[in-house]
């Protein structure tokens, strides 16, 4: 399989550094509009036939339609912070690719309810051209990260191994890392964690489908298997809750974050000061959006790892019924900063986002999970992606509750 690896930040690195020990994988191309920063992993991985790279702006589809095209790709890879999916997306479909992504298209607050009614959701954009891609026996994988990703997998699994009926799909996400040195230094991108977080969570209910709530709303204390213990997790908006409900039988799906009450006060600050605004303000005649200017005034994550300590669990907790009895179980995947950087050279929290998308491609190659139209990772088989866990070193657990 060839891919197109638009994006060569801390989690397209660890893509492309997990992807490379896989014989499916004939080449990878690592483009990036920061063209030094694809050089710099291309020499980290020393395979310059395998892994070429491509300066490229992931804002204009016609340049990734040029770039898949003249590299013969059969899937392309978006790692790029969701801003950029409709352009990544529509290449894909013009170009004749397969497409991944690990963050769907993003939402638009309603305009006089925001926080009891969704307005545009995430992933609207992409399930209303999901006939496109059908017509043209492409497959496009929406949400095949961490969160959402593997997290959808475990859904599919306890609806089809560990329950009759289910009650409530709650992801639930909670770690004890600290990166020592900063006052404030979020390990994953700070665009996408100020969109998931200040946006209206979304929840949904099978009597009454998506409504909102306000961020950070419904506090719950959630026990944390492997020593991360108790972590005070709240809503937040996330792909799962849109992705779930279409195929795995359920009454409620939620998503919850332990953030921790000093990370919620300074994303607060940011929003009280405008510094939240994705949108592009003039400044002494340049035109910049604060948003990112914070991302630029803050450390890269992927440059984070040594100063990061502890773990961080991504896991899928269901209630339901089993043979007549109540039954909870907390299915998880924990990753120890420790772990990563001394086996992938890569932090935690990249390295969990980009095992899956992995596994995926591996399957999709092997032909083992096929479809066409835009689907996401719970409308296929679970126990392939559960049986090729552990060869990437991606254990995974069950905590009885």
């Amino acid at each position: 399989m060839k891919v197109l690896l638009v994006g060569v930040g801390g989690v397209g690195e660890a893509i492309a550094v997990i992807a490379k020990k896989r014989p499916w994988l004939e080449q990878m191309v690592l483009a990036d509009y920061n063209l030094k920063r694809a050089e710099e992993v291309a020499a980290k991985l020393g395979d310059a036939t395998r892994f070429p790279v491509a300066q490229l702006d992931a804002s204009n589809k016609d340049q990734i339609v040029t770039l898949a095209r003249r590299h013969g790709v059969s899937l392309i890879m978006n790692a790029c912070d969701p801003r950029f999916n409709i352009p990544i997306f529509d290449a894909a479909l013009e170009a004749g690719c397969h497409y991944m992504d690990m963050a769907m298209t993003l939402s638009e607050p309603h305009p006089a309810e925001p926080f009891s009614k969704p307005g545009l959701k995430l992933g609207d954009y992409q399930f209303e051209r999901g006939e496109q891609w059908k017509a043209k026996g492409l497959l496009a994988l929406v949400g095949s990260g961490v969160e959402p990703g593997m997290a959808d997998v475990f859904a599919r699994y306890a609806e089809k191994h560990l329950f009759d009926e289910i009650d409530e799909i709650g992801i639930r996400d909670g770690a004890n890392i600290e990166v020592r040195g900063y006052d404030f230094a979020p390990n994953f991108s700070i665009w996408t964690t100020i969109e998931e977080c200040l946006n209206p969570p979304i929840i949904w209910e099978k009597d009454k489908g998506w409504r909102t709530t306000a961020p950070f709303s419904e506090p719950e204390v959630f026990d944390f298997p492997e020593g991360i213990g108790p972590v005070e997790c709240v809503n937040v908006e996330h792909e799962e809750v849109l992705l779930v409900p279409r195929w795995v039988k359920c009454k409620r799906v939620t998503f919850k974050y332990g953030l921790g009450d000093q990370f919620i006060g300074y994303l607060k600050m940011l929003h009280a000061i405008g510094l939240d605004n994705k949108n592009k303000i003039k400044v002494n005649g340049v035109e910049v959006a604060p948003r990112d200017v914070v991302a630029a005034c803050l450390p890269n994550p992927a440059t984070l790892g040594h100063r990061m300590f502890g773990k961080t669990c991504a896991g899928t907790w269901v209630t339901g019924t089993k043979d007549g009895q109540p039954r909870q179980v907390y299915l998880y995947q924990v990753a120890d900063n420790e772990v990563t950087m001394k086996n992938y050279g890569v932090q935690a929290v990249v390295w969990q986002t980009a095992v899956s998308p992995v596994i995926m491609m591996e399957l999709i190659a092997a032909k083992v999970w096929s479809g066409a139209g835009v689907l996401g990772p719970e409308a296929f088989d679970p126990d392939p992606f559960m049986a090729l866990m552990p060869e990437f070193d991606f254990q995974y657990g069950m905590k009885e509750m």
